[in-house]
């Protein structure tokens, strides 16, 4: 379990309401912003204290990793900005019934703010430029003792059960579904349409193209087809009519591979060394049966290849791109 700090002074009603934080992926220039890199690092069961307006007026439970969605439509529309994709996490809110206000008690907490990536000014106000970021457990648990057993009673009532809804990843399901609507309403012919529909899940034109470029899984060596799935590197979702059935864009692993490589917890350098995501369950990868010597280095890529992979590390992989807390 970790601990998050995250400002919603603009966002608490639609994010409280809705059960999660959203994020852009980089700032309006296309700078890296560590506030929102931090999002890849939140993990089911992490700890999430919000601020807004000068108080705590909630205290969150992850229940899911980071993944890809829309940015929410707020303001009484329906639906989401289909095109500007950030960084999603399904949270579990609970409003407490005594907010604290965080610079009645600075002098208390001062001690145990962190020297870079603070959620608060040495005076206890909040600051503007933070959206997410990590409070260490000292922190955290003044913040608790302060809140009282209100606070205790959430931080302990997880459990892995409740994070079976990350499997839905809504803002995620909902965009494709959109994306679908989108494609059948669209000048496409059938066959490209059914082309397309079946790239969606690994199936027809792509993965036979994906066959023609990869042999076996890069991870578990298996090579009987019958037991690979064909895996975008570049996200159906993300990805033009003509990425979605480029063989190069998809490698062919199998089931339990597959699931570490779309969710994020595992990408490639271009020299072929794999990256473990600091956010994934090293023992529960074990028990998958794909130990530590399978994820070291799986072999050269093509320059088409190595195009995708650059996204995926940046837009799927699960790390943050900044120094940490």
């Amino acid at each position: 379990m970790r601990y998050w700090w995250v400002n919603q002074n603009q966002t608490l009603k639609h994010e409280l309401a809705g059960g999660y934080l959203w994020s852009p992926k980089r700032n309006k220039n296309g700078a890296l912003n560590p506030f929102y890199e931090f999002m890849k690092e939140v993990a089911p069961g992490d700890v999430i204290f919000s601020f807004s307006d000068t108080r705590i007026p909630a205290i969150g439970i992850a229940l899911s990793n980071a993944y890809e969605a829309p940015k929410p439509m707020e303001f009484g529309q329906v639906g989401a900005y289909w095109d500007l994709i950030g960084w999603r996490v399904d949270v579990r809110f609970v409003r407490l019934k005594d907010p604290i206000r965080p610079v009645e008690h600075i002098d208390r907490l001062r001690p145990y703010l962190p020297t870079k990536y603070s959620p608060l000014q040495p005076n206890g106000n909040g600051l503007q430029s933070v959206y997410l970021t990590r409070v260490g457990s000292l922190l955290a648990g003044q913040l608790i003792d302060l809140i009282g057993a209100e606070a205790r009673a959430i931080t302990q009532s997880w459990s892995a059960e409740d994070s079976i809804t990350s499997a839905v990843l809504t803002g995620q399901a909902q965009w494709e579904e959109h994306q679908i609507e989108q494609l059948k309403a669209s000048a496409a012919s059938e066959t490209e349409k059914s082309a397309l529909v079946l790239a969606r899940r690994g199936q027809g034109l792509f993965r036979s193209r994906v066959s023609a470029v990869e042999r076996r899984c890069r991870v578990t060596k298996v090579d009987k087809l019958e037991y690979l799935r064909a895996s975008h590197t570049k996200p159906w979702r993300d990805a033009s009519n003509e990425e979605r059935l480029d063989g190069e864009n998809g490698f062919l692993l199998t089931p339990d591979v597959d699931l570490l490589f779309d969710r994020g917890f595992i990408s490639f350098e271009d020299s072929g060394k794999v990256l473990v995501s600091p956010v994934a369950d090293m023992a529960a990868i074990e028990r998958m049966g794909i130990n530590s010597g399978m994820l070291q280095n799986v072999g050269a890529f093509s320059a088409g290849q190595r195009k995708y992979l650059d996204f995926h590390r940046e837009n799927i992989f699960l790390e943050a791109r900044v120094i940490g807390a």
